[in-house]
């Protein structure tokens, strides 16, 4: 866990320490499992980079989002953009889930539908109406698979994400949940990390990253570090570490076809990138997860 410059708690996942994510760039949990914990109550916070939604199934909830409460007592879903300062209470009859989107995970969904996913650059609440049985039945199934390890699990969860997203982008067309906030520098971020996941094998550097953002690489660099604690490179370096990891687990690359494939010049540099990062040379890293 980060403080962010208001002294708000800027988590990964609440309650948890470790770098978000490992592999997966989807995390679903149902609300108990993790409010249970904490006395149904998770106190205000902020992740720099997850886009979370809340599923409402039955039960009550208040949300506050920036200082704002919303109580819910029907079932709907509450969208939480990055860096939004959110806490919920929940009633211990709550059933429901929260899911956990990491920005890759978002870019290989607006590149499925050929356009920005607008509807999670605000919160909203979207109560379910008529659609509570399709959705909870969608949830259900996107926490089965989840859960599993059939054959294209990636590809069916994200199959599953897109068709969620699809449903919350309908609803807001609709004008149920009118945008209320538009704050420059969180769309900024926004722009630079959707920059990062479509270029960041090819090195480029910080400053060419601002450039394309109309900013100085001072002014990004300060925007990166207040409202994710990280530099602007080490952004980048992260997301690399990211892909690196991946393909360390799902796929039967050398080193050296692994360090082609991100980019590097020649796999010794790419050895050490990846020591220095996450303190274990990429072979033991494999070696460590194949022994599980």
């Amino acid at each position: 866990m980060k403080t962010s410059l208001g002294g708000v708690p800027l988590f990964q996942l609440y309650g948890e320490n470790q770098a978000w994510p490992g592999t997966d760039l989807l995390h679903c949990e149902s609300i108990p499992a993790r409010s249970r914990l904490h006395h149904w109550e998770i106190k205000p916070h902020q992740h720099a980079d997850l886009f979370q939604l809340l599923y409402v199934q039955r039960g009550q909830a208040q949300v506050e989002i920036e200082g704002q409460r919303r109580h819910i007592s029907e079932a709907a879903l509450q969208v939480v953009p990055p860096l939004t300062v959110h806490g919920f209470r929940f009633s211990a009859d709550i059933q429901g889930h929260v899911l956990t989107f990491g920005p890759a995970l978002v870019a290989d969904v607006e590149q499925r539908l050929g356009a920005p996913l607008a509807v999670l650059t605000a919160a909203g609440c979207y109560p379910l109406g008529r659609d509570r049985h399709h959705v909870h039945a969608l949830i259900a199934t996107l926490q089965q698979e989840y859960q599993g390890n059939a054959p294209a699990r990636g590809a069916m969860l994200q199959a599953l994400v897109t068709a969620l997203m699809v449903w919350i982008s309908r609803r807001q067309q609709l004008g149920q949940a009118p945008r209320n906030r538009d704050e420059r520098d969180q769309q900024l971020l926004g722009q630079y990390l959707r920059l990062v996941e479509a270029h960041y094998r090819e090195h480029l550097s910080v400053e060419t990253f601002a450039t394309r953002l109309g900013i100085t690489s001072l002014q990004l660099n300060q925007l990166c570090r207040e409202l994710t604690g990280q530099s602007a490179l080490q952004v980048i370096h992260q997301r690399l570490l990211l892909e690196a990891r991946r393909s360390l687990v799902y796929t039967r690359m050398s080193i050296g076809q692994l360090s082609d494939s991100l980019g590097f010049s020649d796999p010794t540099y790419f050895a050490r990138f990846f020591k220095r990062l996450s303190g274990e040379t990429p072979n033991g890293y494999r070696r460590s997860l194949q022994g599980h």
